[in-house]
Parts: structure tokens; sequence; C-alpha cells
């Protein structure tokens, strides 16, 4: 099983860096430096919205070292699984939570983020907090 890093980590490893400062995304790395790290097509959307990423190099710079896990079908139709079933118990969430989770899901990975209320509720997701 890979690791879906969300934009909130990627965001918070950029940070963290920039300050020099070792944090919760470097321990969070050391204790899971085996694991296959992965962005999705969304979370690359969302980094290329933040101000941090306004300029193209910036953004790749970002992006370039996790491989990025592209929109399939199969995406597509756990998409519309999750939201059928997150309608039916009114716990709908987020679009690009959405497609985050349908994307692990699809690709049998984990989510790795500090936002467990909204994408635990997608059932049979790995969530994991960092």
């Amino acid at each position: 099983m890979g690791l879906i890093l969300d934009t909130n980590f990627v965001i918070a490893a950029e940070r963290e860096a920039r300050r020099g400062a070792v944090g919760s995304t470097d321990r969070f790395l050391a204790l899971h430096g085996e694991e296959s790290l992965f962005i999705t097509f969304t979370i690359a959307g969302e980094l290329a919205c933040g101000n941090s990423a306004a300029a193209r190099r910036e953004w790749d710079r970002l992006c370039q070292p996790f491989p990025v896990l592209p929109w399939t079908l199969d995406v597509s139709w756990r998409y519309g699984e999750i939201y059928r079933e997150l309608a039916l118990r009114g716990r709908m969430i987020g679009t690009h939570d959405l497609w985050i989770a349908a994307t692990a899901l699809a690709n049998h990975h984990a989510v790795v983020t500090n936002n467990r209320k909204e994408i635990s509720q997608v059932p049979g997701l790995a969530v994991i907090s960092y």
C-alpha cells in the first residue's frame, strides 16, 4: 500500500522546509521512509492555486518529488460510489476530498492528512494522521 500525501501535508512540509525547522511532516517521513509516496491530480491542482506555487517553476518543485496519480475510469466510478454512500448517510464531504478518496481507493492507498474529520467519513478508506 502506498501513501497519498494530502495537500495540507505538502504545504506543511514546504513551510517547515522554508523555516529550516524539523516538524510533524519530517517526523512522519522518517517513520514511513520505506513507503511509496504519491499525490493525486486534484492535489496537484490545489497546489497550483496557492501563492507559494504561483510561478510554474515553484509548482513543479512542489509536485516533482511525488508521482501524480491520474484520473481514470475506475477513479470516477469510485467517486460515484463514495458520493452515493455519503449522500445517503447525509455525510457529504468536499469535492476535492471526494476525488482524493476515490483515487486512494482505486489505487489501494491510504491518505495522509491532518484533516481526518472530513475524509474519514469515506467507508473503507485508510486515513493516517501526521
